[in-house]
């Protein structure tokens, strides 16, 4: 027995072939050019058995699939099944490329089979030739399907079935389901379907503890299968007597919803689950406000694509949100009864698939993501460079191949940290400034611009904190000027200085260094708090006015740092706090990824728990109140007695909130 097999080098064609070998006879293989050297390669992995599998040059754009008359005298009358597999899996190509390959590639495919008088045509379609019908898809249907020009996908995939029963004989079709990774490895060669919301459960676990239910979408029924599965029906239908003239779903008989398939992906990812999900009584609407606004509102359409292009979704995948079809797989199942062959539950292998897509085909394992890659030969100005994490973040950088700008009001400590800097093969250069002097700022920043022409990344590190509670800050309003005047005005007034030749350029980035305070809201605190929150509200007004200038900012919701700003409050001496050094790291991360924001997941916590509820919130800061008292600095009792050692209760609060000023 013989086999002829288009798209033998593609994910499900060469699990096939892997299956057609446990059989008898040759396999002859299609392949372009381009793709003979991974057919080699497979053919070694195969083995000896791989020997029986003969390449076949060809191409699917051309009539007859272009093979060769030497070729076809070879094969003709020898090929009992023909499998058409190749074409364009993908819902997010062009509605050209997807002509070409799924409707032409099959009509030339069916040529070839005439020509070499081929035994039966077994077609590769897909559930998505029932293009977005409503309500129970049967195998035995075909031209009951529904709004086909909702994507060049559905349509193609349809008319190529039309193609085969109009000119096959005989003739069988498999719609293979949503086709995921290998249910016993997780491999899979390309990201499609459900990978698409990988990313985005990637991300929520990094901002938000596993444990903290959200809020999401039900959604309509999504069917997944494993692509072994797949090959595995195919192999078997194929062999099966009585069955030409007919299609089998390859589908999942018993489907999970949207929501729950996401569920599933974020316990494999360890991040969040959905504990709450609307219904397709909710989201259908909402998505079809979507889809109108797409086609009849220009600048909707803009919104749409940036919003779900940063979550790494292409907008076709909103039609799956509330994909309103469910796959009758009777004859299939009837097929492959007593053969062993079934399809797997979701939850049996989501873990290795997620495994594989995150060790092996995650975008940002391609990318560039070492900090000299980042700030090699540009010019990074951080102020409060003298000490502690601005100094820390210098000596990193510049280590990377930055030159550093160092700014603070001592020179003499500047001259420590460019030593050091020079020391270890650096640059640096020193900028003497006075950041709570607005006129000193402006000479400083001057005095920049003339010497090194721009800055690429600035860094917003310089800051001043007060703790004293608003009991004892009556007559004390110089508290909030001075505060705000460093934390605030001087920032925004090196910000307004070097921005403009920053959007000029079309490059540049801006890294304000705020405060978890600034989402935890800690008592005491609110001179240092409001200071720093008017500048992260500065920030996220002005991004949006420099979208098209490629300038970004980000806001760090910096933890409590062990430096000289804490030293005076002694009992911060029992609390958990992060290195200057680590605190570098997060402020190199973000020279690297540029996110909008970066923050603990405890930062985050606290902010959704004050968004959500707000008394609660107040109700566990009163506990730090009365928890952490006043130091005697702040009650203007410096000479007096030392500060009493916080009490146990007070110990263990700040190690289970660590990373918060209290």
């Amino acid at each position: 027995m013989s086999y002829f097999v288009t798209g033998a080098t593609g994910f499900i064609g060469r699990h096939l072939v892997e299956r057609l070998l446990q059989r008898e006879g040759t396999i002859y293989a299609l392949v372009r050019a381009g793709s003979r050297g991974r057919l080699e390669e497979l053919r070694t992995g195969w083995g000896a058995d791989g020997a029986r599998v003969v390449p076949v040059s060809g191409d699917l754009t051309q009539g007859g699939l272009a093979v060769s008359e030497e070729d076809l005298v070879a094969m003709r009358g020898e090929i009992d099944h023909f499998f058409h597999l190749a074409a364009i899996y993908d819902i997010t190509a062009d509605a050209e490329s997807q002509e070409i390959a799924n409707v032409e590639g099959t009509r030339h495919a069916l040529e070839l089979a005439g020509a070499v008088e081929a035994g039966c045509f077994h077609q590769v379609s897909s559930i998505a030739a029932a293009g977005l019908y409503r309500g129970e898809w049967r195998e035995d249907m075909f031209d009951e399907a529904e709004r086909l020009d909702n994507n060049p996908y559905f349509r193609t995939k349809h008319e190529s079935e039309r193609l085969v029963r109009e000119y096959a004989r005989p003739w069988r079709v498999y719609r293979p389901g949503i086709v995921v990774g290998d249910s016993r490895s997780g491999e899979i060669d390309k990201i499609d379907g459900p990978y698409y919301f990988f990313k985005a459960l990637q991300r929520a676990r990094r901002v938000l503890p596993s444990w903290l239910p959200t809020v999401g979408i039900e959604g309509g029924e999504i069917n997944l299968v494993p692509v072994d599965y797949v090959a595995a029906a195919m192999d078997h239908i194929a062999h099966e007597p009585g069955l030409d003239g007919r299609t089998f779903h390859l589908t999942d008989p018993n489907p999970k919803t949207a929501g729950e398939v996401i569920n599933l992906f974020a316990v494999a990812a360890d991040a969040p689950q959905m504990a709450l999900r609307l219904d397709t009584d909710i989201t259908e609407p909402a998505t079809g406000a979507i889809r109108s606004a797409l086609k009849f509102f220009p600048p909707a359409k803009r919104v749409l694509k940036l919003g779900i292009g940063q979550l790494g979704l292409p907008p076709s995948v909103l039609s799956y949100v509330d994909y309103p079809t469910r796959f009758d797989s009777s004859r299939a199942q009837a097929a492959l009864e007593g053969s062993g062959i079934e399809v797997p539950p979701l939850e049996s292998y989501a873990s290795r698939v997620w495994d594989y897509w995150e060790r092996n085909l995650d975008p940002d394992l391609f990318k560039d993501r070492s900090l000299a890659g980042a700030v090699r030969g540009k010019i990074v100005l951080i102020t409060g460079a003298s000490s502690g994490i601005g100094k820390a973040t210098a000596v990193k950088v510049a280590d990377a191949g930055a030159t550093v700008l160092l700014v603070a009001r001592s020179v003499e400590k500047l001259e420590e940290t460019k030593a050091e800097i020079v020391a270890a093969g650096g640059s640096a250069h020193i900028h003497r400034c006075d950041l709570a002097d607005i006129e000193d700022i402006e000479r400083m920043a001057e005095e920049v611009l003339t010497y090194h022409g721009h800055v690429d990344i600035l860094v917003n590190n310089a800051g001043r904190s007060i703790r004293r509670s608003v009991a004892l800050s009556y007559d004390r309003f110089h508290d909030y000027e001075r505060t705000i005047q460093l934390n605030y005005l001087g920032a925004l007034r090196l910000i307004l200085a070097l921005l403009p030749a920053m959007r000029a350029r079309k490059s540049g980035h801006i890294i304000n260094i705020s405060s978890i305070g600034t989402q935890t809201n800690p008592p005491r605190f609110s001179a240092y708090v409001a200071s720093k929150a008017a500048l992260d509200a500065f920030s996220r007004v002005i991004a949006s006015e420099m979208v098209e200038d490629k300038v970004h900012i980000t806001t760090i919701n910096m933890p409590l740092v062990r430096t000289p700003m804490i030293a005076p409050t002694r009992m911060y001496d029992m609390f958990p706090a992060i290195t200057p050094e680590e605190a570098a790291e997060m402020i190199a991360k973000a020279m690297v990824n540029k996110p909008k924001k970066v923050a603990t997941k405890l930062g985050n916590f606290g902010e959704l728990l004050y968004a959500v509820a707000p008394k609660a919130s107040d109700t566990i800061l009163n506990t730090a109140y009365k928890l952490f008292p006043d130091s005697q600095a702040a009650k203007g009792k410096e000479s007096e007695a030392r500060e009493k050692a916080p009490s146990t209760e007070a110990v263990a609060f700040a190690h289970l909130m660590k990373g918060v000023h209290w």
